[in-house]
């Protein structure tokens, strides 16, 4: 895959900062503290009518005590592999430290395009310092400051220029659906976009609250092709206590805003919790598809013949009223099931575009309804005569016109909807119902 910038250093020098001015985005978190971005982010650049894809990267560290920092230098080594060019950004206000030598070495032996980028220039005075840089053999250092975009036109003249001509390469089709993966923390949404993919495209561990940013990546397998997001755990309100976790989660929410279907990832040792539950609220409120994958099914001990059953069971009564949404058992580490979740995506995504002819709709609808009528209210008889899908919606919407549209309450829209449900194929995808008058 070609058009490919990779932006790599050490922490804290502005590699995010730079992710977001570059993709003209806010896609990255960009924090004070060291060690913010674990995964590697993509994005999408655009120039003088030049397009090519920048990856963000963690901090490269050695010998820390972070946890991640082994899956960190792992991942900073897959993204060079990937990249037509680097960027090695380092600090103009910090000078030269051993990890930008450790960088730079490493750098060296890979054979790279490699920009040198020395960040937090931000005024013309600090341009001379610059000239330190040299020492680490990797060019004329390019001086910016990513934070206010100083130099960053320049910059990318730079980039394009590097980059040559454009190889050919797939269109990016923003038309593509979106499926984000949400759930509680620890609930195995990483590991299973890792089985998706086929590839440990997001760091696992057992710590909750690895994934910090929402990972965007391309699914193109088996038929398939959508956007597959991996999205932060989102935790209730009072257990947020760090500035990233909150907006960690911030971006799992406006993730689930920005996609189509959403798979619920529930974890089957612990069943359904009241976290659950407001992330499918959220689903709900926003009116996106759903996908319940019950994960770890491959940890529940002494298994019976009807366990899955009583835990789809439990699982469509806790979440009622609406109830008609696909549940799959699997497991991310075993692979159990894990395609059967990509196809039930795909297929509430359809019926999400699904379209009922209006004499069909009159045809099925206004007998039922002369045989079960709106109940009476107030010695006024409520009479319905025509139903029509409205075109071109977001989701699923049906017009009822009545004579007394005000005196149909929710119990019989319910009723509606689940007549239209039973004749037409609109499961996972929630459905509007409103009554108008004639």
């Amino acid at each position: 895959m070609g058009n490919i910038v990779a932006i790599v250093g050490r922490p804290n020098v502005g590699k995010s900062t730079l992710f977001n001015r570059l993709t003209q985005s806010r896609r990255a978190i960009v924090n004070e503290q060291a060690g913010t971005t674990r995964d590697r982010q993509y994005g999408k650049c655009e120039w003088i009518g030049r397009e090519f894809s920048v990856i963000d990267t963690g901090g490269w560290v050695s010998n820390s005590s972070d946890v991640f920092e082994e899956e960190i230098k792992r991942h900073v080594s897959i993204a060079m592999e990937e990249a037509d060019l680097v960027l090695f950004l380092v600090d103009a206000q910090n000078g030269i430290t051993d990890l930008d030598e450790e960088v730079a070495s490493l750098l060296r032996r890979s054979k790279k395009q490699v920009m040198l980028v020395s960040n937090k220039t931000d005024t013309f005075d600090m341009q001379y310092t610059a000239a330190e840089f040299y020492k680490l053999g990797m060019g004329d250092p390019f001086m910016i400051s990513a934070i206010n975009g100083l130099g960053s036109g320049e910059l990318l003249d730079t980039i394009v220029e590097r980059l040559g001509e454009e190889p050919p390469a797939d269109e990016y089709e923003d038309t593509l659906p979106r499926f984000a993966v949400v759930g509680r923390p620890n609930a195995g949404k990483s590991s299973i976009v890792n089985a998706f993919m086929g590839e440990d495209r997001s760091i696992v561990t057992d710590i909750a609250g690895t994934t910090r940013d929402s990972i965007y990546t391309r699914f193109n397998k088996f038929g398939h092709d959508f956007y597959l997001v991996d999205t932060a755990g989102i935790r209730k309100k009072a257990k947020v206590h760090e500035d990233l976790e909150y907006y960690s989660v911030v971006r799992s929410i406006r993730a689930i805003e920005n996609s189509d279907v959403c798979i619920l990832m529930v974890d089957a040792t612990r069943g359904v919790e009241s976290q659950d539950m407001n992330i499918f609220s959220l689903i709900q409120k926003n009116k996106k598809g759903l996908v319940v994958a019950v994960n770890k099914w491959d940890l529940v001990e002494n298994k019976q013949t009807n366990d899955a059953k009583k835990f789809e069971d439990m699982i469509r009564e806790r979440f009622a009223p609406f109830v008609d949404f696909p549940v799959i058992f699997t497991s991310a580490v075993t692979k159990q099931r894990i395609l059967k979740v990509v196809d039930a995506a795909a297929m509430v995504f359809e019926n999400r575009k699904r379209k009922v002819p209006t004499s069909k709709l009159n045809e099925y609808m206004l007998p039922l309804i002369e045989n079960y009528p709106p109940p009476a209210l107030k010695g006024k008889y409520i009479k319905i005569k025509y139903v029509t899908q409205l075109p071109d919606t977001y989701v699923p919407t049906f017009i009822f016109f009545a004579n007394l549209p005000q005196y149909v309450k929710d119990p019989y829209k319910r009723f509606l909807e689940n007549k239209i449900r039973a004749k037409w194929e609109f499961t996972g995808t929630p459905i509007q119902v409103f009554i108008r008058n004639k």
